[in-house]
């Protein structure tokens, strides 16, 4: 048995990733620049790329960025409207809640977006921690800032918790805070090579939650 279950957000909870690329992607494409999708996978789960700065160098001059970030925020914001929790999500908190599990969340996002967002989804209330960024001087993933932090304020060890990452800079994390984790690809990041994560998923609804943790926890190698 483990004790706890960590969550990353964006992109494992809520495709927040995919609705923001293509809001980029819309930018890039306004200046005739292409947007590749391999330049974003790379950089998810972390807050270092600077979109802007690698459309400036694409184009060899700046561009007007207080006019353009609000309303390519908009344009986040309205597509985001058309996202709905991610397929599983629900039977997972559901489930760790009557295992008696701990349940938190970490995230390289601020508590600004988490929070509201966990709100909004009606969610908020199964999860006894929520570690951010902002918890932790800015630092984040693929530093284990926020796994070191929520696990601290859930009051378990790594060693008895299971983590569920969509990108490669959450499992890095992860795995640096000695917390095993499956990784859970959305449509943005199943291409990428996960071989470092203890399991992976197609999805959350791929497999019950009980099974999963005997496969990461007790299964034969």
């Amino acid at each position: 048995m483990i004790d706890a279950l960590i969550f990353d957000f964006d992109g494992l909870i809520l495709n927040t990733e995919f609705t923001e690329y293509l809001s980029w992607q819309e930018v890039f494409l306004s200046f005739g620049v292409p947007f590749p999708l391999a330049v974003w996978q790379q950089n998810i789960g972390a807050i270092t790329f600077d979109p802007f700065a690698y459309l400036e160098t694409a184009l060899g001059q700046q561009v007007d960025r207080a006019n353009i970030e609000p309303q390519r925020r908009q344009r986040d914001q309205e597509l985001l409207t058309q996202e709905t929790i991610l397929p599983g999500v629900m039977d997972y908190l559901q489930t760790a809640r009557e295992m008696g599990l701990r349940i938190g969340l970490a995230s390289s996002s601020p508590h600004r977006w988490v929070d509201a967002h966990l709100e909004q989804l009606g969610i908020a209330s199964y999860f006894t921690a929520v570690a951010c960024r902002d918890d932790v001087d800015n630092c984040p993933k693929p530093e284990p800032a926020v796994y070191h932090f929520v696990l601290a304020q859930l009051g378990v060890t790594a060693h008895r918790s299971l983590a569920l990452e969509d990108s490669l800079n959450g499992v890095r994390a992860a795995k640096a805070a000695g917390v095993r984790v499956t990784a859970v690809p959305n449509n943005m990041t199943h291409s990428l090579d996960f071989s470092l994560a203890d399991y992976r998923l197609p999805s959350l609804d791929a497999m019950p939650l009980s099974q999963l943790i005997t496969e990461v926890f007790h299964a034969p190698n």
